[in-house]
């Protein structure tokens, strides 16, 4: 097409010398300080990170915990099982690890569903970017149109001007009318009006130039004309429908809504899975210690009492002993109490508030909505390339019959 042509030849263009810019100057600008595309990058960002989290969430789960504890009044010690009434410092130590066996295949159909909506992101992405550097191309062109048509107005109110001149000397001389001078200064003061607006839709451009570039409208802006060739070339040899064919497998928009389509299937198989059992297994181990615990060393004789009498008058002492200990230490405690623990979990769906059974619903519902999408993206790809076919087409019969114009004015001139 005329504008694609247009557009390779201004991007082969020299290099812009300081406040001259060409169209690869332009559109790298725009792209970089497009708040927009920022905001689309970011996104792009949060769906890569969610699609690798979905994928580690198929590793074990690992956790290491520790507790430092102090216990008030009445209460059992769980590692000497005994009653305390003091002040009790207790302390754990754990590891846990958890992973899933099964559950429906939702983990992997979940991890499915965030890899294409990260590949949809970043296509939407690229489709961003290229509708921006189309609409910088498209306000460059204008900028570019709007100066050659002021040059033409300009042109056009010369060549008046020196006709108005010429009739003034033959009015003077007896030759023309005074009417005919009349109706020359008339059409003059109408083609001053059309150079003025000219010039004012020429300006007009270069500040949309600027806005859509996001470039400060302080300073000097120049745009640089690129030489075109545009009649030495094959313009428009494909017809509409060749052209979409070609859209359709290289369009960054139409890769996206295929990619969303194909999230929106998983995202289906995943909620269909969460109707299926869960199969896990767990693992873990632990120790701890507490200030309770402590080791007999031996026994002390505070005493005695009498426990029986013989028959013959005599009393028998039993001894009353303590028995003493010491302090265990945390660090045999720590070896000592460790305890291990291994097992499978099974988790049947019976009921849930209808949670599962809306999901699925839901998830057919945006699969449909998904289609749609997809099926509009792919109706606007075509009008858009229907429309503009036909704009390039008009493009080239109003360049041709400007540049004509031109030349005539020129050799006037």
């Amino acid at each position: 097409m005329l504008k694609q042509l247009i557009v390779f030849t201004l991007f082969v263009t020299g290099l812009s010398a300081q406040n001259n810019w060409d169209i690869k100057s332009c559109v790298d600008y725009a792209v970089k300080h497009n708040i927009q595309l920022k905001q689309a990058d970011l996104n792009n960002q949060i769906n890569k990170n969610n699609s690798d989290q979905s994928k580690a969430v198929l590793l074990p789960s690992i956790n290491l915990g520790a507790s430092h504890t102090y216990n008030f009044g009445k209460t059992i010690d769980r590692f000497t099982n005994t009653f305390a009434n003091t002040q009790v410092l207790s302390q754990n130590f754990y590891i846990s690890s958890n992973v899933v066996l099964f559950s429906g295949f939702s983990q992997y159909n979940n991890l499915k569903a965030n890899e294409y909506a990260y590949l949809s992101s970043t296509e939407s992405l690229k489709q961003q970017q290229y509708d921006l550097t189309l609409n910088v191309v498209n306000m460059y062109l204008n900028v570019i149109f709007t100066d050659e048509l002021a040059g033409i107005s300009k042109g056009q109110y010369k060549i008046t001007q020196e006709q108005l001149d010429r009739t003034k000397k033959m009015v003077d001389a007896g030759a023309l009318a005074k009417s005919v001078q009349f109706d020359i200064e008339a059409q003059l003061a109408n083609e001053e009006v059309n150079v003025t607006n000219a010039e004012n839709n020429y300006q007009l451009a270069l500040l949309s130039l600027r806005q859509i570039m996001n470039l400060d409208s302080v300073g000097a802006f120049n745009v640089i004309k690129p030489n075109l060739d545009v009649e030495g070339q094959s313009i428009l040899k494909d017809d509409v429908q060749s052209i979409y064919e070609t859209a359709l497998k290289n369009q960054p928009g139409i890769k996206s809504a295929e990619y969303s389509l194909l999230s929106s299937e998983k995202t289906l198989a995943t909620a269909r899975g969460r109707r299926y059992p869960t199969i896990s297994m767990n693992g873990s181990m632990g120790t701890g210690t507490s200030g309770l615990a402590k080791d007999v060393t031996g026994f002390n004789i505070v005493g005695y009492d009498t426990t029986a009498v013989t028959t013959g008058g005599q009393y028998v002492l039993s001894p009353r002993t303590e028995i003493v200990t010491k302090p265990i230490p945390f660090a045999d405690q720590f070896k000592d109490n460790v305890n291990k623990s291994f097992g499978f979990t099974i988790s049947v769906p019976l009921f849930n508030g209808l949670q599962t059974h809306t999901g699925v619903k839901n998830a057919k519902l945006n699969l449909i909505n998904t289609r749609y999408s997809q099926e509009l993206a792919k109706q606007n790809l075509y009008k858009t390339i229907a429309q503009a076919y036909t704009s390039a087409k008009a493009a080239l019969s109003r360049y041709m019959a400007n540049k004509k114009k031109r030349r005539s004015l020129a050799g006037l001139i």
